[in-house]
């Protein structure tokens, strides 16, 4: 019935189903306006992650705002006259851009060493060092001492300070609630048209003071820009070098215009109306699905070669008959193959839906879509182009028998025992590779040593104390003693000023604050450490020394002036919540960082070693987020690798009905995708969030060979009833074909290495690779296992 309908109306009607087609083009490649990127550090979470909501309570508790960081390394020395005055200028330079909140440098830091006057003095008359009267050389190396500010706004050596651009809070639109999901997102793209506007403006001023040092950028809303820009190019790089390379494959593969003209323009009707479909939707390209329409175009293009192959083949065997009855010859002997190869990496793609992350769960459903897509295209575009073109004109010329299929056919006739034996060799090499995957992986890996992101956060690194945070939120029992028992400090100011946050500074806690500090500062995967306990040893200082008293400390908070308090102190306690905060780096670059390992030492260490109960501390942060990611990359891994092959499996035995024949056509793809797994781990390369895709979306590509071989084997063989003479037919025939569309999507992929994000980079590669060794098993170790097992009844 189905392939009634298909002849009655596509086939019989090519200018209408023309027609419809254009109307649709045009239509979606309007919405294709509304075609979008998201770069934001949404895109690299688990969706759902409770460990999300846990920051977002932290960083509302305790104040946050969005910064960006500049390293500054003079020319000349930190505290000369022109280094200072170059910093102050540039200070001020950015200072006056209207988007920026305010700007914190080595010029601003309170200098409260500076003098012999009473403490309180200075405190509320603090000097920095840009004033005139300060002595610069010990104010620096007041700072450069300081457990507060050392390796957060100047390096340990004293040679690079970083800048702090506080920006101003973005204003959400008011009454979110009542706002639609539409109005909603278009405040979010204002955003980062704004956040763009703003890199670019701070990176002009950056460039205009190039000469006075080495000034790099840094900070999340830089990396959420610089993504976009490596979105954008990729997807402009990836889409003109496929299309440029497939043009070049189908001039070699037909040497004739109409055989580019037909394929191209299936290619550029899936994509534009694939991508209309995504605006019209609202998804949005994210890093990881940036390579969609060089996908898109690589297995629209396999389609298309198959057609047109067997088109011509049986043009070749009928050159009498009308054009409309080679069409539906045509149409009737690949629809059923094609379909089911689609189905199949469908299959694969949908896999990515189980992830639990969102950019790969996104890329499963564009991809999925995608390919509809191409079918849909493939099966009305083409035999309605065809129907158009004169009889006389499409022909392929004369094409030699090719080396490459005849020398696989002999090798599949005459060396079974060796491919065999290779086959074990590689399924050993491929065990021992993949007991070695492991997903430890730095975001500051993902990115060329040559781009920004690297460059700065590889100074934030080794300079100013790690790049990546990590919370310890220390829970305090609910009632305690107002003052310790030890304490009888007499009170500063007025007894009406008094109130019960003073008393909030007991022994206990102090000596918890500062035991745990202490303890995660001697971890040498941390950097920067900062908490009550670093305010605290500031204090000791000024104090000569001396240890204060907790009623001390209390009052001393109480003096202390709000501009002060609010930036160093309110950050790090949380009176109200009876909770502490100690905030500290991890040094990403670190080459034996192990993430899930360090996060489980900390827990341990706080409960066995320091002696907190569970509920008197809790980890959160950026660390505790991305390490959840890397940890689910395993379960991803064997989920969807486990989802495809089941999935595959099925299709197969549906297809071909004989569970030998179905085993047959999987194992040359399992194997293809589990020796790629198993180079990876042997190489050390970590799993990440392109790489885990791999295996199943090679399976799910490669597999399409072994469709097509088969169905084609066993079509040629009810004729022949002769294995090896239907082996050599099919390697001439179909086998050319699964040549040519290997080649292409060997060398598509190819097209990823120029991407600056290095997954991607990687993705291409490994994909690429798999599909190489698939092409060879199917057109070796699978003919080898039709001869061995015969699953065709003569």
């Amino acid at each position: 019935m189905i392939t009634q309908f298909y002849q009655n109306i596509i086939l019989k009607n090519p200018k209408s189903i023309l027609i419809i087609l254009i109307i649709a083009l045009f239509t979606f490649g309007y919405y294709s306006k509304d075609f979008k990127l998201d770069a934001s550090s949404e895109t690299l979470l688990i969706e759902g992650d409770p460990d999300l909501e846990y920051l977002k309570e932290i960083t509302n508790r305790y104040g946050s705002k969005e910064f960006l960081i500049l390293t500054y390394t003079p020319n000349e020395g930190m505290i000369s006259d022109v280094s200072i005055n170059n910093l102050l200028s540039l200070k001020y330079k950015i200072q006056s851009l209207n988007w920026v909140h305010s700007v914190i440098t080595l010029l601003d830091i309170p200098l409260l060493n500076n003098s012999d006057a009473p403490l309180q003095e200075r405190l509320e008359n603090f000097k920095t060092l840009k004033d005139e009267d300060i002595d610069k050389e010990r104010g620096f190396n007041e700072i450069l001492s300081s457990p507060v500010f050392r390796n957060f706004v100047i390096s340990e050596d004293g040679k690079t300070s970083g800048i702090i651009v506080n920006i101003k809070n973005k204003k959400l639109i008011e009454n979110i609630s009542n706002k639609t999901k539409e109005e909603i997102e278009a405040h979010k793209d204002l955003i980062k048209k704004q956040n763009h506007q703003n890199i670019l403006e701070i990176r002009d001023v950056i460039k205009s003071y190039n000469n006075i040092g080495k000034i790099n950028l840094g900070g999340i809303p830089m990396i959420a820009d610089d993504m976009m820009t490596f979105i954008k190019s990729d997807i402009v790089v990836f889409g003109l070098g496929v299309l440029l390379f497939i043009i070049a494959t189908l001039w070699f593969v037909f040497r004739k215009l109409i055989w580019i003209i037909v394929p191209i323009s299936s290619c550029f009707f899936s994509v534009i109306i694939m991508t209309g479909l995504l605006g019209l939707l609202g998804w949005k390209v994210t890093v990881i699905s940036s390579n969609f329409i060089a996908l898109m175009l690589i297995l629209t293009m396999a389609m298309n070669i198959h057609m047109s192959t067997r088109f011509l083949q049986i043009k070749e065997i009928y050159p009498n008959k009308k054009i409309i009855e080679l069409i539906t010859l045509t149409t009737n002997k690949m629809f059923w193959p094609i379909l089911y190869t689609a189905l199949t990496t469908i299959i694969a793609f949908l896999s990515l839906i189980f992830s639990e992350i969102k950019p790969i769960i996104d890329f499963g459903w564009m991809m999925t879509l995608g390919l509809i897509t191409s079918f849909v295209i493939t099966f009305t575009l083409l035999p309605s182009l065809i129907n158009f073109m004169p009889k006389e004109k499409i022909f392929q010329k004369k094409q030699e028998e090719s080396k490459i299929t005849s020398f696989f056919a002999q090798i599949s006739l005459n060396n079974q025992k060796t491919i065999f034996t290779l086959t074990i060799v590689v399924i050993i090499f491929s065990l021992i590779g993949i007991s070695r995957l492991e997903v430890e992986n730095s975001f500051i890996n993902y990115f060329s040593k040559k781009t920004e992101i690297y460059k700065g956060m590889k100074l934030i690194d080794e300079k100013l104390g790690g790049t990546t945070p990590l919370e310890v939120i220390l829970k305090f029992p609910k009632k305690e003693n107002k003052k310790s028992d030890d304490d009888d400090f007499e009170d500063w100011g007025d007894e009406e000023n008094e109130n019960d946050d003073k008393y909030w500074f007991t022994k206990d806690k102090i000596d918890r604050i500062s035991s745990v500090h202490n303890y995660l500062d001697d971890l040498p995967q941390v950097g920067k450490v900062l908490s009550f306990s670093s305010i605290i040893d500031v204090a000791t200082m000024l104090n000569n020394n001396k240890p204060l008293g907790t009623l001390e400390m209390g009052v001393l908070y109480s003096k202390i002036p709000e501009s002060i308090k609010t930036e160093i102190i309110d950050p790090y306690i949380s009176i109200e919540n009876n909770e502490a905060r100690i905030n500290l780096r991890i040094i990403d670059s670190q080459e034996n960082l192990r993430r899930n390992d360090l996060i489980k030492k900390i827990n341990y260490d706080l409960k066995n070693e320091l002696g907190l109960k569970e509920s008197e501390f809790k980890l959160g942060g950026v660390l505790i987020l991305f390490n959840n990611l890397l940890q689910s990359l395993f379960k991803s891994q064997i989920l969807t690798l486990g989802l495809v092959m089941i999935g595959i499996f099925g299709m197969f035995v549906i297809l071909f009905k004989n569970i030998k024949l179905s085993l047959i056509g999987v194992v040359p793809n399992f194997i293809a995708a589990f020796f790629i797994l198993g180079i990876i781990g042997l190489i050390g390369i970590p799993l990440d969030m392109m790489t885990i895709t791999i295996a199943a979306i090679t399976i799910g590509i490669a597999v399409d060979n072994s469709i097509h071989y088969i169905y084609r084997f066993k079509e040629e063989f009810s004729a022949s009833k002769d294995y090896n003479k239907t082996l050599i037919l099919c390697h001439s025939t179909v086998g050319k074909a699964i040549l040519n569309t290997s080649i292409t999507i060997v060398f598509g992929f190819s097209i990823l290495v120029l991407s600056k994000f290095i997954p991607t980079i990687y993705f291409g590669i490994f994909t690429g690779l798999a599909m190489l060794l698939a092409m060879v098993s199917v057109l070796t170790l699978l003919p080898s296992l039709i001869l061995l097992i015969k699953p065709f009844n003569k």
